[in-house]
């Protein structure tokens, strides 16, 4: 059976893409086999400082941010954001874990280790949003590799050699192609539907449903 591909990008750093993983969840949970997802990065947070500089000079710099970010955490009552997120723990850029995270997904098939690279994205956001550590820091990246059971040897070696740094300039000349706007988009059909930010689970599964139904892709989706 030939699955439906689903390219999802986000960025590490994104709120909204730590959010949506409950929604990704239910889309392997219910559609299971049926689907494909193809993760990717898009720099939304590649540098911090200018990003705050630029979008929250005026409402209150990183304290605005941090305060926004706590807010939009209330729509989302199973999950307590670390109250130093942006405060004290500014990661300079996520570009460092995007490419850490690269390196794991390259070495999956070399280590045997089918699902290391989730399990080390969502535990990578785990560390950063819900134990507020700066996960663009090396030493940070290393320790959440560990802990998800990722051989940090064979993932350097991908860093070393530049094939994790080729790949991660790939998904983000992808995501600027593709027009990706914003982290989290999911791509669908071919690039015809682009489902980007907080988008709730029954848009997302009346897409796919309908994209299941009818996979000709020819015939643009009526979702």
């Amino acid at each position: 059976m030939e699955r439906l591909p689903i390219v999802y990008f986000s960025d590490v750093l994104c709120v909204w893409a730590f959010f949506a993983e409950l929604r990704l969840a239910a889309v392997q949970r219910n559609f299971g086999e049926h689907v494909r997802l193809d993760m990717r990065f898009c720099s939304i947070f590649g540098d911090t400082r200018q990003k705050i500089a630029a979008a929250w000079s005026a409402k209150g710099g990183y304290e605005g941010f941090a305060d926004h970010l706590q807010h939009a955490a209330q729509q989302f009552p199973e999950i307590k954001l670390h109250p130093d997120l942006w405060r004290s723990v500014r990661p300079a850029s996520s570009l460092s874990p995007h490419l850490y995270l690269k390196a794991v997904q390259l070495s999956e098939a070399e280590a045997g280790a089918p699902g290391a690279f989730e399990r080390a994205l969502r535990m990578m956001r785990e560390a950063f949003f819900l134990e507020g550590l700066d996960i663009a820091r090396q030493d940070v990246q290393r320790e959440v590799g560990r802990r998800s059971g990722v051989d940090n040897d064979l993932v350097l070696k991908f860093i070393e050699d530049g094939r994790a740094h080729a790949s991660l300039d790939t998904d983000y000349k992808e995501a600027e192609n593709l027009g990706v706007k914003g982290s989290p988009t999911m791509i669908l059909n071919q690039g015809r539907q682009k489902l980007y930010g907080n988008v709730g689970y029954r848009i997302i599964e009346a897409n796919i449903q309908e994209l299941l139904r009818e996979p000709n892709a020819d015939q643009a989706s009526w979702c």
